[in-house]
């Protein structure tokens, strides 16, 4: 009796012991490690000794595109830490262009690092807000570094704006209505280095005056003598006003119309007396003629001299030889134009009053030959000539 006794008490504590090995070894076997899952911590106890068989005893099932740290083939042990990103996809609009974009980041602030967006960007969501709360895309408004010259003067602007005309706007500058920018479409999209350029346009009503030149006229007067002139009207120069109006770019003159014009002062004519009275012939003074016909025993023809001449230019011109008062005649011996040029004059000057005494005399002379004294009428026979 006592003898089984001992034997059911050995067998007790074997089975005892057992257990309490197992429990051991069961304790032992087993790891209490962290999951974390975007962001969100939880504790997994497992006797797996990968961090595959960590998540798999969690029941965390894993997609294609997902991130987990360490490895999936890692080690583990008694207190280590897991971390899975999930992979998902958010709507960005950068700069008015749509885009989505995969990502494993939790927040708005790890797109935007992931993106390479610039700190100085405007962004329309808060940068530590959770990307599973999103319900709408994430804007974002770049910084770029824009020329602006306007009126003539330039500078930089820095502008998280989407078009020329928010630029515009972020600079304060206000367009008018007949201000020229370039480029014309102000909803053109902005870029780094776009260049715009803001042309001020005015206008001005500007008026001027200019010389209206006088006329002259010549009056012939038979009271006055041959070849004298008088002015009787001093002629004056009218004013004539215009009126224009001029459009200014950045204040130079870009175009000028005129608008009016009017005379102020009208001009005065020149009135010049011009004298037409030809001396009285002078009684010829009488001479022994027939002495003279007797001693010669005739009249001997030759050619005048130059003191006839001089006397027929002092009738004609008052022995003026450069003489030019407008009447149509010219020099000392007063040829016509048409004169002058018939009897070869024009190889000396243009005009009788431009050549020298002696050369009107020679011309003089073949124009005698050619017609006589007759192309002096009154003079010569003042002059007895003829």
């Amino acid at each position: 009796m006592f003898r089984n006794r001992w034997a059911k008490v050995a067998a007790q504590a074997v089975v005892l012991t057992a257990l309490i090995l197992g429990v051991v070894a069961y304790v032992g076997a087993s790891k209490t490690i962290d999951v974390t899952v975007d962001g969100e911590t939880q504790s997994v106890t497992t006797f797996g000794g990968t961090v595959a068989d960590a998540l798999e005893a969690s029941e965390i099932e894993l997609a294609a595109n997902d991130e987990v740290a360490p490895a999936l083939d890692a080690a583990i042990d008694d207190g280590s830490t897991v971390t899975v990103n999930r992979h998902k996809t958010v709507e960005v609009m950068i700069d008015g262009e749509k885009r989505t974009v995969g990502t494993t980041g939790l927040t708005v602030a790890d797109v935007m690092k992931q993106l390479g967006v610039n700190d100085e960007a405007e962004i329309s969501l808060g940068s530590g807000m959770e990307l599973a709360s999103l319900s709408t895309p994430i804007e974002v408004q770049t910084p770029k570094s824009v020329t602006l010259t306007v009126g003539g003067e330039e500078q930089t602007l820095q502008t998280t704006g989407l078009t020329i005309a928010d630029a515009l706007a972020d600079a304060e500058i206000e367009v008018g209505e007949a201000d020229i920018v370039e480029p014309a479409d102000t909803a053109t999209a902005l870029e780094d280095g776009t260049a715009i350029t803001v042309v001020r346009v005015t206008t001005e009503t500007r008026t001027a005056t200019e010389a209206i030149p006088h006329e002259t006229e010549k009056v012939e007067d038979s009271s006055m003598d041959r070849g004298d002139t008088e002015v009787e009207t001093e002629g004056v120069d009218g004013v004539r006003e215009i009126t224009s109006q001029v459009t200014l770019h950045d204040g130079e003159v870009e175009s000028t119309e005129v608008v009016d014009t009017k005379v102020a002062e009208k001009p005065v004519t020149e009135v010049i007396k011009v004298g037409t009275k030809r001396e009285e012939p002078k009684p010829e003074p009488k001479s022994s003629s027939s002495s003279s016909s007797s001693s010669s025993g005739g009249t001997t023809a030759s050619g005048p001299s130059s003191g006839a001449w001089a006397a027929l230019a002092k009738c004609e011109s008052g022995g003026n030889w450069s003489i030019n008062t407008g009447n149509g005649y010219y020099g000392g011996l007063q040829f016509s134009a048409s004169s002058w040029a018939a009897a070869g004059g024009t190889q000396y000057a243009p005009l009788p009053h431009q050549a020298s005494p002696s050369e009107q005399i020679a011309t003089a002379e073949r124009l005698r030959a050619n017609g006589g004294w007759g192309h002096w009428p009154h003079c010569s026979a003042k002059l007895g000539l003829r």
